[in-house]
């Protein structure tokens, strides 16, 4: 499946970067990393993976805002537990919680909290888009110390 993805560039990166933001268990950081030295341009790579990974973001909030009446809300699901955890971060945290959206286990849970509570959507795409860019921006960057990137 991995070249498959690297077989179709950059939609490649924006389909799994979307599939990975989106409640599915699976990890973008490995093409984000793996593209630069395949010659495709880092700051590219940045833009498409932080969009895909949003898009990915916004169906999270889609499903949180129209709960399971929402077509994929049917058949995605989030672990109770989960839920909760997130509830209580977003609580304390308030919309800077979105900040946090890349981490793993709790970031797509607070993504759908925050469509549950009706965050407006601006609010919302700040938080979310200011910390995945950050997060593949400082993800490359550590990279490019160990890779020839550019």
């Amino acid at each position: 499946m991995t070249n498959f993805i690297f077989s179709l560039g950059y939609f490649g990166l924006f389909l799994i970067s979307f599939l990975s933001a989106s409640l599915l268990p699976l990890a973008s950081e490995v093409f984000v990393v793996g593209m630069p030295p395949l010659g495709y341009n880092i700051w590219l790579v940045t833009l498409v993976a932080t969009t895909g990974s949003y898009c990915g973001s916004l169906v999270n909030y889609a499903i949180g805002k129209k709960g399971t009446d929402f077509v994929l809300g049917r058949y995605v699901k989030i672990n109770p537990k989960t839920w909760a955890r997130a509830e209580q971060f977003y609580e304390r945290w308030g919309p800077v919680a979105l900040f946090f959206s890349w981490v793993p286990f709790i970031g797509d849970p607070l993504t759908a909290v925050a469509g549950a509570l009706n965050m407006h959507l601006g609010v919302f795409s700040f938080w979310v888009l200011f910390g995945k860019t950050l997060r593949y921006l400082v993800l490359l960057g550590i990279a490019s110390r160990f890779l020839d990137m550019v």
